[in-house]
């Protein structure tokens, strides 16, 4: 009895303060309950079909795999070695391209490439001398018949025979 709060007369003020914070609470409380509240609004979900990134790579084994996928733009499609690349629109139209490495030179690389093609072009330049000058003999030949009949220069006729001689030497006794 002594441990009540509500009894006790030196706690009074106290207990008369605590009371009207209980008041206070329950008079808030009462007002929020008859504002009126605030009615639910519809739920509405939204679902998009597309993808949003298009930045990202796809990849594909052949022609058939590429014509299946549905696209909404322009498409890329790599292979996996990355020597192939497809491109579709959103026609359906797909065009093949084939990637190749580049791989960057320094003035060296340069410097053999372009001598490598003064060689390939020289060899051109003889060649095509070559055939130049072989087609003027034939011509010659196949125009006039009669003057060139007869062989240009003369044999030389020797003597000696042109087999191998034995030497004779000193023979040891």
């Amino acid at each position: 009895m002594y441990n009540n709060p509500y009894i006790n007369p030196y706690n009074q003020q106290a207990n008369i303060d605590r009371l009207n914070e209980q008041i206070n609470n329950l008079e808030r409380m009462k007002a929020q309950m008859q504002q009126p509240q605030p009615q639910p609004t519809n739920l509405t979900q939204n679902f998009q079909l597309a993808p949003t990134s298009r930045d990202v790579i796809r990849y594909a084994t052949s022609l058939e795999e590429v014509q299946r996928d549905m696209v909404i733009g322009d498409t890329p499609y790599f292979s996996k070695d990355m020597s192939v690349v497809w491109i579709k629109n959103l026609k359906g139209e797909i065009k093949t391209y084939e990637l190749n490495e580049i791989i960057p030179k320094d003035e060296k690389d340069i410097q053999i490439e372009y001598l490598k093609g003064q060689i390939e072009e020289l060899k051109k330049e003889m060649k095509q001398n070559e055939w130049d000058n072989t087609n003027a003999i034939t011509k010659q030949n196949a125009t006039n018949t009669t003057e060139y009949d007869e062989p240009v220069g003369e044999t030389i006729k020797d003597e000696k025979s042109s087999s191998f001689s034995k030497i004779s030497g000193s023979k040891k006794k």
